[in-house]
């Protein structure tokens, strides 16, 4: 069963990314222009923190090994990383950062 919770505000979210731990995950979550999008914050190919690494339209490039994933999507675009990431529905409501997740994470 998903449910959605509520991570922060738009006033509080300052920058281009910020990392929030969601039921024992990390989770960072971007935000391009007007919109925010969320991705687990762990690459899938080593232990790092995607957060940390250089973000490029839509794309983060992890700062271990330079694989890169849509921050939209969550799909690995580049080698090391050959499994993708899970990415998260992201909405805002009354000037509230809002992440859908389910049961099973």
């Amino acid at each position: 069963m998903s449910r959605w919770i509520k991570i922060d505000t738009l006033n509080d979210f300052t920058g281009d990314v910020k990392v929030y731990v969601l039921q024992d995950t990390p989770i960072a979550v971007f935000r391009r222009g007007g919109e925010f999008y969320a991705i687990d914050d762990t690459c899938s190919h080593e232990e790092a923190s995607l957060a940390e690494g250089e973000l490029d339209g839509y794309e983060i490039e992890c700062p271990l090994h330079g694989a890169r994933f849509d921050i939209r999507t969550g799909k690995n675009l580049s080698f090391p990383a050959v499994i993708p990431v899970r990415a998260y529905p992201v909405k805002v409501e009354n000037g509230e950062i809002w992440i859908q997740m389910d049961g099973s994470h």
